[in-house]
């Protein structure tokens, strides 16, 4: 398995958690992205970076995996790519994306799309704090128990 993380947006809080997951597992990381950022020096750890421009990133991590890897995205349609490809997803929070759920998401992110382009202003999401970490955390070990032997 590799793991791939979608480097743009990526929160600071979540590198040392990422970092103790990739030295523990010995796991082949690389973290792409349309600018240079630095989760930490790994022999494990690869960077790419992709020119500017829309999806650049997420069409470079497509291109790269493989059934049964893992993208760390906030990038809801990146998930949904990944998913159709076999792979698996959790976005920053936690939320481990799944052939079950992808649709849902998906749903609701076009149509939080539509009501934007329409003028209408919402909320964004909260800030990132310590318990979303601490989910992210959780939700990462849970899938590594589930995924041992991949």
């Amino acid at each position: 398995m590799t793991l791939f993380i979608d480097g743009d947006a990526f929160p600071n809080l979540l590198k040392p958690i990422i970092l103790r997951a990739i030295e523990k597992r010995k796991l082949k990381t690389i973290v792409i992205a349309n600018k240079k950022i630095n989760i930490g020096k790994y022999e494990h750890i690869s960077y790419i970076v992709v020119v500017q421009g829309a999806d650049e990133a997420d069409d470079e991590i497509i291109n790269l995996l493989k059934k049964d890897d893992l993208v760390i995205t906030a990038d809801i349609p990146l998930a949904s790519r990944c998913i159709s490809k076999n792979a698996h997803a959790i976005d920053h929070r936690g939320e481990i994306y799944t052939v079950d759920n992808i649709k849902q998401y998906l749903a609701i992110r076009n149509l939080m799309q539509n009501i934007r382009d329409s003028g209408e202003y919402t909320s964004g999401p909260s800030a990132f704090g310590a318990k979303d970490a601490q989910a992210f955390a959780n939700s990462l070990n849970k899938f590594f128990q589930a995924n041992k032997s991949k």
